[in-house]
C-alpha cells in the first residue's frame, strides 16, 4: 500500500491497516529514523489504566454507580 505526505507533513495509515490493528484516533506512535529515507512507526503501549474512565462511563446500566457518602475532611 502507498500513502502520501500532506502539506502539513502528516502521513495517513491506510484504512485496512487501521481496522486490522485496532488503531483509533488519538493513539500515540513513536517515529524512529533508521537511516536516510527509512523510518519505523511504533504504537506506544497503553498505560495500565488508560481508557478506564471511558469504559466506566459507558456502562449501559444507568444509575449503577452511586456516590458514597462520607464525612468531610475539614473536621480532621
Amino acid at each position: 500500500m502507498t500513502t502520501t505526505v500532506s502539506t502539513k507533513g502528516q502521513i495517513v495509515l491506510p484504512a485496512d491497516f487501521r481496522k486490522r490493528d485496532g488503531i483509533a484516533p488519538g493513539q500515540v506512535f513513536d517515529v524512529v529514523r533508521l537511516a536516510r529515507g527509512d523510518y519505523r512507526i511504533v504504537r506506544r503501549k497503553r498505560g495500565p489504566n488508560e481508557g478506564l474512565v471511558g469504559w466506566l462511563r459507558s456502562c449501559p446500566a444507568k444509575g449503577y454507580f452511586v456516590p458514597i457518602e462520607s464525612e468531610s475532611t475539614d473536621a480532621l
